[in-house]
């Protein structure tokens, strides 16, 4: 995708999401996201052939950024473990930073798409984790006998499960609290490993 055309999904990407944790879903009409997008509205049927598939296209965005974030900050980790409390790190702060959003996706994909959009969604993000997992394997910081396809998902799915029942379920979680989690799933995964 060019940079202008870049742009203009991303603006409409942020309008969607302005308009829709506003009013919800089913009263967002694709007129209120290009007004407040600020495009016109055959722009919009350009990158979505409906209101319905902006929806995974959000939580997509959502998890390429967090991606990106985990990515850039591990780059310089020297073990396992420092990538994973990295991970677990940026799981926490992703998911209290996009609290609203992220509810908002739970509810859009399980409602309008199926399960299968939702792994689409997630496997570059497991093919980056289970990279590090083999050259952990190599390293021999890991069980060598692991089956790291299901491993990947089910640890992934541990941070994220952790974290979005915090801030989830809690007005305002304490940061004691919430250090605590982060460590007891850093201890449960490093068992894992092991």
């Amino acid at each position: 995708m060019n940079f202008k055309k870049e742009e203009k999904y991303r603006a409409i990407l942020q309008a969607a999401m302005n308009v829709m944790l506003e009013k919800g879903f089913d009263k967002t009409t694709i007129s209120e996201i290009v007004k407040e997008a600020g495009v016109a509205h055959g722009t919009f049927y350009v990158y979505f052939p409906s209101k319905n598939a902006i929806v995974p296209a959000i939580a997509e965005w959502i998890l390429q950024q967090q991606l990106e974030e985990i990515q850039g900050r591990t780059r310089e980790c020297t073990s396992i473990k420092e990538t994973i409390q990295t991970m677990i790190d940026l799981t926490f702060e992703t998911t209290l930073k996009h609290k609203e959003v992220i509810i908002f996706c739970y509810s859009g994909l399980a409602f309008y798409h199926s399960f299968q959009r939702w792994e689409e969604i997630y496997q570059p993000y497991y093919d980056w984790f289970k990279k590090q997992l083999e050259a952990a394997r190599t390293r021999k910081e890991i069980n060598p006998g692991i089956d790291l396809d299901h491993l990947v998902r089910m640890l992934i799915n541990l941070m994220e499960n952790t974290a979005e029942t915090h801030f989830f379920s809690e007005e305002k979680p304490e940061v004691n609290t919430t250090i605590k989690l982060k460590e007891d799933v850093y201890s449960l995964i490093h068992k894992a490993l092991v």
